[in-house]
């Protein structure tokens, strides 16, 4: 079938807009979905549904908000459990949050002789070139 008329006057895809329903769902659903995952539930592309934020901003802060209310709520959960004594918690928390590190820096002078132990097997300075 060809095409009829000139370019922009109609044809192509028709423009898809989200209800009130569909931004409660999409706050919702982001916590759990990403926006590309989200736009495979609306049957739509990941690049139509940043277009559809654009458009529709109420979309957009939808999905901040219910992604924004899931981190709360588990960060929340960590923190708890890191104050009830849960150490893989406070030692995850101290990591991403104050910026702890399990980096050791050691100074150290050596004199003397050096022998490497590498998987059972010694070998001294000499017989890398050192």
């Amino acid at each position: 079938m060809a095409k009829q008329g000139r370019q922009g006057e109609g044809g192509g895809r028709p423009t898809v807009t989200f209800s009130e329903s569909d931004v409660v769902m999409i706050e919702k659903l982001s916590s759990v979905l990403t926006k590309k995952q989200l736009a495979e539930y609306y049957c739509i592309s990941e690049t139509t549904f940043r277009e559809i934020e654009k458009r529709q901003p109420e979309v957009s802060d939808a999905y901040k908000k219910g992604k924004s209310k899931a981190i709360a709520s588990v960060a929340g959960n960590l923190v708890n459990q890191a104050q009830n004594g849960n150490t893989a918690a406070a030692i995850f928390y101290l990591k991403t949050q104050a910026g702890w590190t399990e980096k050791i820096q050691v100074d150290a002078e050596v004199t003397g002789d050096v022998v490497l132990n590498l998987g059972g097997k010694q070998l001294n300075p000499d017989e890398l070139g050192w």
